[in-house]
């Protein structure tokens, strides 16, 4: 099992390709999980300041004794922070939070209308200050990613994105992928409205290979060269979700899980959230 498995962002920063992603969980349940995660070898946790679990992924990984510079922290800069102009006050509450003196990756969380443009500049000056390593964005669309384009020199590092067989993402994933923009998948193993992990074409999948449609899925991402995310408060499912790298999928299965593809969401769609 190889978890440091890494993706190289177009600034040079190597991120690994597994995350733990941290959304919905908080108090003891973050504290534990974010601690096997690191003893299951992940070293790339995944939190924003939205979850309001940043003190606990900090206690996580204290409680870890992992070096700081074995790991790779990422979180996001919240909606409400962008409408107030709020952008630098909010990175320095992450990092108090977070007890960091730099975070690997920040992102915006999402595409505020008449915000993110000042917001990515914003960002900017964080990540010329040395207390973000990389810079990127999360839910963004083609247009979106233009308009920031046009109002600043530097491209995103990565864009987190609500990615899974069901909704393959295949136009952002394109573009992305034509201007250096590593793709980190987020909610990759669907959620319970839509049964993903229940679909006869994973679990057949993983069945070929002695594993689960989960790992199946998340192999998927892997092959495709994203970045992934799953999240789990569960030992055993954590420990699961990261045994990835002693199989690897035949052409035609990617081919398969392909086909899937519905355009189908579980989260709410950047052209029309409100919050």
């Amino acid at each position: 099992m190889n978890l440091q498995s890494t993706v190289k962002l177009n600034n040079g920063v190597e991120i690994p390709q597994v995350g733990f992603g941290t959304f919905q969980a908080g108090g003891d349940d973050v504290i534990n999980a974010v601690t096997w995660a690191i003893e299951a070898g992940y070293r790339h946790i995944d939190t924003a300041a939205a979850y309001g679990n940043e003190g606990g992924v900090a206690e996580g990984i204290r409680r870890s004794g992992v070096p700081r510079d074995e790991l790779f922290v990422t979180t996001k800069l919240w909606n409400e922070e962008m409408r107030r102009d709020n952008q630098k006050k909010a990175f320095d509450e992450s990092l108090k939070l977070l007890g960091l003196d730099y975070v690997d990756l920040y992102l915006i969380h999402w595409p505020v209308p008449g915000k993110y443009a000042d917001s990515w500049k914003a960002l900017g000056e964080i990540y010329r200050s040395g207390r973000a390593k990389a810079i990127g964005v999360s839910n963004f669309n083609v247009r979106h990613l233009d308009d920031i384009e046009k109002s600043s020199d530097l491209i995103p590092a990565v864009n987190q994105i609500e990615l899974h067989p069901y909704l393959s993402q295949q136009t952002i994933t394109k573009t992305c992928a034509e201007r250096g923009i590593a793709v980190e998948s987020w909610s990759p193993l669907g959620a319970s409205k839509n049964n993903l992990l229940s679909d006869p074409t994973l679990a057949e999948t993983g069945k070929k290979y002695g594993k689960t449609p989960a790992q199946a899925i998340l192999r998927w991402n892997i092959q495709h060269g994203y970045i992934v995310i799953p999240k789990s408060i569960k030992k055993h499912r954590i420990i699961e979700n990261s045994q990835l790298f002693d199989f690897e999928l035949s052409a035609g299965d990617m081919e398969r899980i392909d086909g899937l593809n519905r355009d189908e969401r579980t989260g709410p769609d950047p052209e029309t959230f409100d919050f």
